[in-house]
């Protein structure tokens, strides 16, 4: 495939992604979540639906006047007094809709085939009076007659429609059906063709590649594949098929990818699921051994693509799948090498604690391999260590905890207050970090080992930094809040431990492209 053919990133996270049930962001998430997209390199932003409420026209001025680079469209029904509030926001593009299907036509609008051609046509010629750029969707066209659908599209088009847009409203198509639209729609007009995939059947991203691939322009995307039900197709997965698979070239900034997903799961309290493709937790990690050994010898055995390109770090995972390599390497960037004897019974130690249905924290193993190798002859070089803990709660007081780390020999000490006693100690971790390393904790799980009032809490938690490099630790106590504060210095431990490993061998290792791997 050509790489010089250009493909159109339209961007809906504020708009349709915002439409998913239970987000709702205000007039400055959006503004933050908008500079994000436009860094990250998207063609247009879709702010919002201004005809919704005052708080989404406030929303869309404050893009439109943020300077971006980027398109700043507002969603309009084709009918004028929607067209006047999203003009008046100032926008320079503007997306009109209208239904096309029979089963919206009959029963949502209760409009004839020829009064929606009119009406659709009225309005793109009124939008267009404005100066602005001007799109067009035939909602739920995928159901549409396609006979019918090219009158849609012809009529738009020489109504002046800069862009006709191919909406798969209900996900229901399939990519030789979009690719049936896309074709019928190129055989009337010379319109920027556009996809708007939903993901009800899972097939956003294919459709979308598919639509490209018979013609379409541009595509509809959402940070995170967020979106109404099931979702729309998501901009990382797309974006990166495009390139990687098809040679298609787009703006984006694909080593910004990660950074904007975790800001918009971060903004929309929206929980990314670990085998998410691109931006899931374990896109890049492997615990299996075999994967792990082939990884470790040459990355692209197991790996599509480098992970360094779309922001992230490859990393291992302990456990009952595990090998020697792996858990030599995991070892390794812990500062310890274990002889062969020692290595083989932490591997068993570790396959047997998996055995029994837990996990092994990074921390575990270094506790696991330390005791193995002989406890006092494996010095354990903490750079974190808690000095102090004072946590003061009660019914009508806030949280408050006080926090003493000993980060590299230097004493530090903040006091934060939080929701809860935990939260307070986290938020006083996290304010120490925030001027020396950047640690954030990802996850935290909690849970009891006796069903008793005198239970010992097992915390294990997940620590990132800003590279995308994780760790994981364990703290265990009958204190929760004493349990939590141990797990996250565990972890910080472990994570401040690989990246001094990492900058200890980065120059002795060849530095890797940060692109498509050879062969695709």
């Amino acid at each position: 495939m050509s790489s010089e053919r250009m493909i159109r990133l339209f961007d809906t996270t504020l708009r349709d992604g915002e439409q998913t049930p239970g987000v709702s962001l205000t007039p400055q998430e959006k503004l933050e979540i908008a500079k994000a997209l436009d860094k990250l390199g998207v063609d247009a932003i879709e702010g919002g639906f201004p005809i919704t409420s005052k708080g989404e026209q406030q929303a869309i001025r404050l893009i439109a006047r943020a300077g971006l680079r980027a398109e700043v469209c507002g969603l309009a029904r084709a009918e004028k007094l929607d067209i006047d509030t999203a003009i008046n926001c100032g926008i320079t593009g503007i997306h009109v809709f209208l239904a096309s299907s029979d089963i919206h036509l009959e029963h949502k609008l209760h409009m004839t085939r020829e009064q929606m051609l009119k009406q659709a046509a009225d309005s793109v010629r009124y939008a267009k009076g404005f100066g602005v750029k001007v799109e067009f969707s035939a909602e739920d066209a995928t159901r549409t007659d396609i006979e019918f659908f090219k009158q849609v599209v012809k009529a738009v088009s020489d109504a002046g429609a800069d862009r006709f847009d191919i909406p798969d409203t209900v996900g229901i198509a399939t990519p030789q059906r979009i690719t049936e639209y896309v074709r019928a729609a190129r055989s009337v007009s010379d319109a920027m063709i556009s996809m708007h995939c939903h993901n009800d059947y899972g097939l956003a991203v294919a459709n979308s590649l598919a639509g490209v691939l018979a013609g379409a322009d541009q595509a509809h995307v959402t940070i995170n594949g967020i979106g109404e039900r099931s979702g729309n197709t998501s901009l990382e997965e797309f974006a990166l098929g495009c390139f990687n698979l098809y040679g298609w070239r787009t703006n984006a900034d694909y080593s910004l990818l990660y950074g904007t997903s975790r800001l918009v799961a971060r903004l929309t309290g929206i929980v990314i699921q670990p085998n998410k493709a691109i931006v899931g937790d374990n896109a890049f990690g492997h615990e299996s051994g075999i994967h792990t050994h082939g990884v470790l010898s040459n990355p692209s055995t197991y790996e599509p693509f480098d992970p360094a390109m779309v922001g992230r770090a490859r990393w291992l995972q302990a456990g009952k799948h595990s090998g020697r390599h792996g858990i030599a390497a995991q070892l390794r960037g812990m500062g310890l090498k274990p002889k062969e004897e020692s290595l083989r019974l932490i591997v068993d130690r570790v396959k047997e604690i998996g055995d029994k249905g837990s996990s092994v924290t990074d921390s575990d193993l270094y506790q696991i391999a330390v005791q193995i190798m002989g406890g006092g002859s494996a010095e354990k070089n903490e750079l974190v260590e808690l000095e102090g803990l004072e946590v003061v709660t009660g019914i009508k007081r806030l949280p408050t905890a006080t926090v003493r780390l000993l980060v590299r020999g230097h004493l530090h000490e903040a006091t934060e207050v939080g929701a809860g006693a935990v939260d307070a100690a986290v938020n006083a971790i996290q304010k120490i970090f925030s001027n020396i390393e950047t640690v954030r904790l990802k996850e935290y799980h909690l849970e009891a080992l006796t069903g008793d009032s005198g239970a010992v809490a097992d915390v294990t938690v997940k620590v990132e930094d800003d590279a995308g490099n994780y760790a994981s630790g364990r703290g265990m106590k009958r204190d929760i809040v004493v349990a939590s504060v141990e797990a996250i210095v565990a972890g910080t431990n472990a994570l401040l431990a690989k990246k001094q490993d990492l900058e200890r061998t980065k120059d002795l290792e060849p530095e890797k492209p940060a692109g498509p791997i050879e062969g695709i």
